[in-house]
């Protein structure tokens, strides 16, 4: 499995978690982790299809969406990731992206 579809197949398993998780757990700061990697990923996906421009900040829509937009968020990065043309760039994201996702499945439990 490639480093891409590995994080991928990552994101989605956490928010499946996400989506799962009972109303308490999610106040508890399972939403906030997830919220938190989803505008990450949402930033760096902005930031390789519009080079130069300041990413817009993804909204907090409510601890019962999150799971959600963070698959969201996922799939526009993927969609990024492929566009992109610098290899080196593209492996910095990755290797980011799959270091905050793994901090924030360890968060979430």
């Amino acid at each position: 499995m490639s480093d891409r579809a590995a994080l991928f197949a990552a994101v989605e398993r956490l928010a499946g978690r996400l989506r799962a998780l009972p109303q308490r757990r999610l106040q508890a700061g399972a939403a906030g982790e997830g919220l938190a990697l989803a505008r990450w990923l949402a930033g760096q996906a902005q930031l390789l299809e519009f080079p130069g421009r300041e990413p817009h900040q993804l909204p907090d829509d409510g601890i019962f969406v999150v799971g959600d937009q963070l698959a969201v968020a996922g799939h526009e990065l993927a969609m990024a990731v492929d566009r992109e043309r610098d290899p080196e760039r593209v492996a910095g994201v990755l290797r980011e992206a799959r270091e905050r996702a793994a901090d924030a499945a360890r968060a979430i439990g």
